[in-house]
């Protein structure tokens, strides 16, 4: 490795550590080295990528090493990549899963269960996945420059239960935000304008499930911005003209309906040979009225 390769390397390692939350210095050498073997090996699992295996294991078995010790350096860093960046920031939020093979997976927990295909009598083979969730906020710029993690959260389910089954027991909209899984959104987004500090420039980028009134909300509340993929026809305000629908509940999609296109985007989808979609984009300023179960709440204009 070449004189000026080994200075990009301490370079960039001294960024992510500077505000490291290990206290005790060999912690924070071993944190140092495991990065940097890590860096050098990138894909390959843990003990392949570590010569010392026996020493790693002791690392993270150590009580004082928590994600957030760990993670202190490199949000810091973040936050001083942020700063150093103009105009808007993207903020990318989404779940990955880590699925870990067990013969215990109640030791670990569940993710989710997947269908494994069909027995030969014909019966449905259901599996359940054990190991960890992680929900993160990544940071990046317009031009697509990622500056580092903003948030994250770590969990784990004792049992996994989907989204029709919950349904049959209870109505989720009568369930406090607060107790369900999708609150990590909202935290996240807390989270994240707490560490960066400037609401005003973040977007928060979410897909179909962060279509979350409480989200909308809370965006408003931090004054922050947001861009999500709906996912619900919300009750609306009736726009100021008639409407074809008039005569009935207005709704987003309904007014969206009947927005005139505003203009076209090409996209490049293809390879070598360039291939692109033509999107159509429609715009529209609607004022969303609060789910039923929070119909004591104040409108809010997202």
């Amino acid at each position: 490795m070449s004189d000026w390769a080994e200075a990009g390397e301490a370079s960039w390692l001294d960024d992510e550590l500077a505000a490291q939350g290990l206290r005790d210095k060999r912690l924070a050498s071993r944190l140092r080295r495991l990065l940097d073997r890590f860096s050098s090996a990138p894909g390959k699992p843990i003990p392949a990528a570590c010569a010392d295996w026996a020493a790693t294991n002791r690392f993270f078995d150590n009580p004082r090493v928590t994600e957030h010790a760990v993670l202190a350096g490199h949000f810091a860093a973040t936050r001083t990549r942020f700063d150093s960046a103009p105009g808007p920031i993207l903020l990318l939020q989404d779940t990955t899963e880590f699925n870990f093979k067990r013969d215990a997976p109640e030791k670990i927990g569940f993710t989710k269960t997947v269908n494994g295909g069909n027995y030969k009598a014909g019966q449905p083979n259901t599996r359940t996945l054990c190991g960890l969730l992680m929900h993160s906020s990544l940071a990046v710029t317009t031009a697509g420059v990622p500056l580092g993690l903003s948030a994250v959260k770590f969990w784990t389910r004792d049992k996994f239960k989907g989204c029709a089954a919950l349904k049959r027991r209870v109505n989720p909209t009568r369930v406090p935000i607060e107790t369900k899984e999708s609150y990590r959104w909202l935290e996240n987004l807390r989270q994240s304008i707490e560490l960066l500090g400037a609401p005003e420039r973040c977007v928060h980028v979410g897909d179909r499930e962060s279509d979350i009134y409480e989200l909308f909300c809370l965006a408003q509340d931090l004054g922050t911005r947001f861009l999500v993929r709906v996912q619900t026809n919300r009750l609306a305000e009736p726009p100021q003209i008639e409407t074809a629908f008039a005569d009935r509940a207005h709704r987003v999609f309904d007014q969206l309906a009947t927005t005139p296109w505003s203009g076209f985007h090409e996209v490049r989808v293809g390879g070598s040979d360039g291939e692109t979609a033509q999107v159509r984009i429609k715009f529209a300023a609607i004022e969303t009225l609060p789910p039923s179960a929070s119909k004591n709440a104040i409108p809010r204009k997202p």
